[in-house]
């Protein structure tokens, strides 16, 4: 039977820039002010998001340290991924080295854009630490009032425990303005199935501990839309990503965002798979020297829709 988490929900602040991660804290603490641009801003290529809306993507950048950083080809495809989205949650960043994310955060705003960023602790059961980040245009993108935390698991059933922050989209007012909470994860692949039903305690606890019930779980879940487990068991549960492959190769499915359709009617039913191959004319190895994994991503209204006004539909199979 699995143990609660739900009743331990507890806070560990979020760091920004600080090489120390911070103590285990009872209470839900205030980050710091997060990263702020470093170049002016000047409008950024949006790709085919349809206008009033968001598109929130989920990447595992695989290893991604120092050794990628210093590839300037690498880098170069990175950045310019990111800029095609308005949120990106990252995972797999794995360095001793905390200017691992500003840099590459430097790179995205070398054109003019106005990229921001959060990133959580180095997390992990072994010496091999990951953390999670979450990569935002500022100009259409700004934190919500709620704080941001990880995820305390006192009983260890989560190897790397999930970063959650809050959002809200710029420009419409904030009564209108779609808001929302991002929970970003990587499983542990050889413990998917008691991760992922730990996950949908955790899903429903972030819901309940907050105001805001648009809550969307995205990033690595090492499964496919149909093994979620008791995640996907959770009434009105949604993913946005169905009957396509995640992954370099093009053989597993592995990452997805996954949410309430009940409550989270902003969504269009847009989503897909950004095909580094194809989309940048790159061999499979060298796609690989990127990561082993596509990003995926979805897209929203930028307006907050009242539940009942809007039903989204999931996305036909195989969308890229």
């Amino acid at each position: 039977m699995l143990r609660s988490i739900s009743a331990r929900l507890l806070a560990l602040l979020l760091f920004v820039g600080c090489d120390a991660a911070p103590r285990l804290s009872l209470e839900r603490e205030p980050v710091a002010p997060p990263s702020a641009p470093r170049a002016s801003s000047i409008p950024v290529d949006e790709g085919s998001a349809a206008a009033g809306t968001i598109r929130i993507a989920s990447y595992n950048i695989q290893v991604f340290g120092t050794s990628k950083i210093g590839k300037p080809h690498v880098m170069d495809i990175l950045a310019d991924v990111a800029r095609r989205f308005d949120i990106i949650a990252i995972q797999e960043i794995r360095s001793i080295d905390q200017t691992v994310l500003p840099r590459f955060v430097d790179l995205i705003n070398a054109g003019g854009a106005s990229y921001a960023y959060l990133i959580g602790p180095r997390l992990g059961r072994t010496s091999s630490k990951e953390q999670y980040a979450f990569v935002y245009n500022s100009d259409r993108i700004e934190l919500g009032q709620a704080p941001a935390y990880t995820v305390n698991d006192p009983e260890d059933l989560l190897h790397r425990e999930p970063i959650v922050a809050s959002f809200r989209v710029r420009g419409p007012s904030p009564e209108r303005a779609f808001t929302f909470q991002l929970a970003n994860i990587h499983t542990d692949p050889d413990e998917t199935d008691t991760e992922l039903d730990a996950l949908a305690e955790v899903f429903v606890a972030v819901q309940r501990a907050s105001a805001e019930d648009d809550v969307i779980l995205l990033g690595d879940l090492n499964v496919d839309e149909y093994n979620l487990g008791r995640l996907g068991q959770l009434p009105g549960i949604v993913y946005a990503i169905s009957g396509t492959t995640t992954n370099t190769r093009r053989t597993r499915m592995y990452d997805n965002l996954v949410f309430d359709g009940r409550f989270t009617a902003e969504f269009t039913g847009r989503a897909g798979v950004l095909d580094l191959i194809a989309e940048y004319g790159l061999t499979e190895a060298q796609a690989l020297e990127v990561s082993d994994h596509f990003p995926v991503w979805a897209e929203f209204s930028a307006l907050e829709t009242e539940v009942g006004d809007l039903v989204a539909e999931r996305p036909s199979a195989g969308v890229r």
